[in-house]
């Protein structure tokens, strides 16, 4: 079980939760990172009192370093003070909750610190995947899923004897505006993609959820985590949002992780195991639920989950395109820029005109990519 935690990404909602499972379980938090939100870093870094606090925004860290002057507490600021928490002495995991591209420099110095790494940053698989798995497996160090579907599986998985998988299911809420048709979608707000009907998440990730971009990233990951081909990964839509995936094995029986929606569940397993340990998280009352319903995604209506499919099956750097293309589209909604229905067109073209790549790609090739995507399609 972890002893000590480093948390990027500290002041998102998996950070918050992150603490709250450190808070439960005496785990002690080495470094604490965010971008800019400084007066809940600086409520954090009070309460658990890491020996190093860093912010991505420089401006920011110098406005904590002052409000933290009376402490001992000693803050860094831009990319090179995340990496140094990120491979901070003194802790055994690092736990990457932040949202983006931007978490996979960091990951990747968790890795090389010898960091086990309890992963909630999706994008760093889906970007980086060759480059990180060839890390972790020189390092020696080990990759525990945070996500809460990738949890799932990993959780179903144990016990599982080798090529036993036949097939992984990933489940997914539908985001906002399941069953709705591609012409109900053409003047949606901000406001009402950023209404999940079940989980509780920043910004970007709902949207993502509106998308079901989120979904296909995960399917990218999964492919990554659990070394699966894309026609070996299901995806079904789960409204309830009870049972987070499932496992199917050679013999047609099918596994699944059940419980109430509340990412502290995956979080703490990441940190404990392979020990259970009590939960702030209520029992699952299946009594209560009567019903779970499942159902095949709309590929036609939410196109962003065809296209990751697609670019999984291409390789090489297709999937930091498409990535890097949701991120700035993404943005662009966000502010008003463009439409909702924009930011899957944004995804397609960049996977479309994207020149291709060899399966033998580099950090610098992946990071060249994300830059040249982002500003094809930030204009």
């Amino acid at each position: 079980m972890t002893k000590n935690i480093i948390v990027l990404g500290s002041t998102g909602s998996i950070g918050v939760q992150t603490l709250d499972v450190a808070r439960m379980h005496n785990i002690g938090v080495k470094a604490l990172t965010a971008n800019r939100s400084i007066e809940l870093l600086e409520k954090q870094a009070r309460e658990f009192r890491p020996s190093l606090v860093a912010v991505a925004d420089e401006e920011s860290a110098k406005k904590l370093r002052i409000a933290l002057a009376d402490t001992d507490i000693r803050v860094a600021g831009g990319e090179e003070g995340v990496k140094e928490a990120a491979s901070l002495d003194g802790a055994d995991t690092a736990v990457n909750a932040i949202v983006g591209v931007a978490g996979l420099m960091p990951t990747l110095e968790a890795i090389r610190a010898g960091k086990t790494l309890a992963l909630a940053n999706k994008e760093t698989l889906v970007a980086g995947g060759s480059v990180v798995k060839a890390e972790v497996k020189k390092y020696g160090t080990r990759l525990y899923p945070v996500d809460s579907e990738h949890s799932a599986i990993f959780q179903c998985l144990q016990g599982v004897p080798d090529k036993a998988l036949k097939k992984v299911i990933l489940t997914a809420s539908g985001g906002a505006f399941y069953g709705k048709k591609r012409e109900e979608l053409v003047s949606v707000r901000v406001e009402d993609a950023l209404r999940h009907p079940n989980w509780s998440m920043g910004a970007k990730i709902t949207i993502d959820s509106a998308t079901m971009m989120n979904k296909g990233l995960e399917v990218i990951e999964a492919s990554w985590l659990f070394d699966v081909p894309d026609e070996k990964i299901d995806v079904l839509i789960h409204r309830e949002s009870i049972v987070h995936s499932m496992i199917q094995l050679e013999d047609n029986s099918v596994i699944a992780q059940l419980g109430v929606p509340d990412m502290r569940i995956p979080i703490q397993y990441a940190l404990t195991y392979p020990e259970r340990l009590s939960s702030p998280v209520k029992e699952l009352d299946l009594a209560e639920l009567a019903m779970l319903t499942f159902a095949r995604p709309d590929y036609d209506t939410f196109e962003c989950l065809g296209i990751c499919r697609r670019a999984l099956r291409m390789g090489g750097l297709y999937p930091a395109v498409a990535n890097a293309a949701n991120e700035a589209a993404v943005s662009l909604f966000l502010s008003g820029k463009i439409s909702f229905l924009q930011i899957p067109e944004a995804v397609g073209n960049a996977v479309e005109k994207f020149g291709g790549s060899g399966q033998n790609i580099s950090l610098e090739d992946i990071i060249e990519a994300d830059r040249e995507t982002r500003r094809k399609v930030l204009g």
